[in-house]
């Protein structure tokens, strides 16, 4: 019998609780042993439930009780998990955790513990939600060498952005009936300013190529200032928009790693992922491009993912999966601003033709992109063959001249 612990009983918890119980048979089968849930640790109450009696609000209870050889982490957010997490590894049972904001901040300092004491500190679940994606890098795709790694990472932009696209909805309505759907929380920053995507950028280039890189060292941007217009503007173009995280790895040994929104062409694999899905292109030089697709979050996608590692865990009590990254490096994370770029700029002036005019003046050879909807003084247009910053100055120059820079969007090579 294998006996583990549950921390949290939210959206993921009660969904793990669910697939436990209703695939009892099965699990027992690929794990070759019974798992029970011994523990459930929330400071609600939830009675009348089959396994109420398994309920506790002290942390200790679990920590302390030696036949508790696996801890499930899917409380989300930093602290408490952090040091409940911390603290069950320096105490001889493996983690198994949904948290991508708990691994892409300590997953380094987690991965080591887990080493040092011949533990498992499994996160299956932390990017793609039910799309396996953290073991397909680390084992099926072991032979190649991964160059870069680029996709939708998150499932409530994606539909707010496939709303403005398909239904011409604007960004508060798209965001309003995400809201309304649960997709999107009444808080919704993390998502629509590009923080969850950031979080999962980082796992994914920290198991990728073996530093661990911090969120705060990737250049994040968010959808809230897309607008119609610039819908319109891809269009033409022949693309759609999406917030897409990558990283690639350099000849200097540097990554360049960013979430932005971009055009991505129509004929791309990711432009054709839609609403809630998550699609995550990974490069490598004996595959090529492997797109992994599916929904990226949800209760149930969640939980089966948590729920496999579980699975994995109990059967490596004894041969330690190996997962591990080094800690960050000085420098390792290369200047934004010195990365070559495409984009695409939204301006306005007097007429049209006058902020392409200055467009022209200050960029030599712009491409005008010409709406289908054309607003009265709005011009949009796309450059390429600039560094971030040697674009941004151009920008400013083009602000000098009387013209309102509306947005920038990158372009996607993907």
């Amino acid at each position: 019998m294998a006996y583990i612990a549950v921390l949290g009983h939210g959206v993921v918890g009660s969904g793990v609780m669910e697939v436990l119980t209703t695939h009892t048979e099965s699990i027992q089968k690929r794990a070759k042993e019974p798992i029970e849930v011994k523990y459930i640790l929330d400071l609600k109450e939830f009675p009348g439930l089959p396994y109420s009696d398994r309920f506790t609000k002290d942390f200790n209870v679990i920590l302390n009780d030696p036949e508790v050889r696996i801890v499930v982490e899917v409380m989300g957010g930093l602290h408490p998990a952090y040091d409940f997490v911390k603290a069950c590894l320096e105490n001889g049972k493996s983690v198994v955790t949904s948290n991508k904001e708990l691994v892409a901040t300590k997953g380094a300092e987690l991965l080591r513990i887990a080493q040092e004491n011949n533990l498992n500190f499994l996160f299956e679940a932390s990017v793609g939600g039910g799309i396996p994606i953290i073991r397909p890098i680390s084992q099926c795709l072991a032979a190649n060498e991964v160059t870069e790694i680029a996709g939708i990472l998150n499932g409530t932009t994606n539909f707010i952005l496939t709303k403005m696209i398909r239904d011409h909805m604007n960004f508060s309505e798209a965001l309003a009936l995400a809201q309304k759907l649960g997709y999107a929380e009444r808080d919704p920053r993390a998502d629509v300013e590009g923080d969850d995507a950031c979080r999962k950028i980082c796992i994914l280039a920290s198991l990728a190529f073996g530093t661990h890189v911090y969120p705060e060292s990737v250049h994040t941007e968010g959808i809230t200032k897309i607008t119609l217009e610039d819908v319109d503007f891809a269009d033409v173009w022949g693309g759609v928009i999406k917030l897409i995280g990558s990283v690639k790895m350099l000849e200097s040994g540097q990554v360049h790693i960013m979430v932005c929104p971009m055009f991505v062409q129509r004929g791309s694999q990711l432009a054709s992922v839609d609403d809630v899905f998550n699609g995550i292109m990974v490069r490598g030089d004996a595959t090529g491009d492997v797109v992994f697709y599916g929904k990226g979050a949800g209760k149930l996608p969640t939980a089966s993912a948590v729920v496999a590692d579980v699975i994995d865990c109990v059967k490596h009590f004894k041969a330690r999966k190996y997962l591990f990254w080094d800690e960050a490096k000085p420098n390792y994370v290369a200047d934004f601003g010195a990365m070559e770029t495409s984009a695409y700029v939204h301006a306005a002036a007097e007429s049209g033709d006058a902020a392409f005019a200055a467009a022209c003046a200050v960029f030599g050879n712009p491409t005008r992109l010409l709406a289908k909807k054309p607003v009265e003084g709005e011009a949009g247009f796309t450059v390429s063959g600039l560094t971030e910053d040697a674009l941004a100055e151009k920008l400013r120059a083009l602000e000098a001249r009387g013209v309102r820079v509306l947005n920038r969007i990158r372009i996607s090579d993907y």
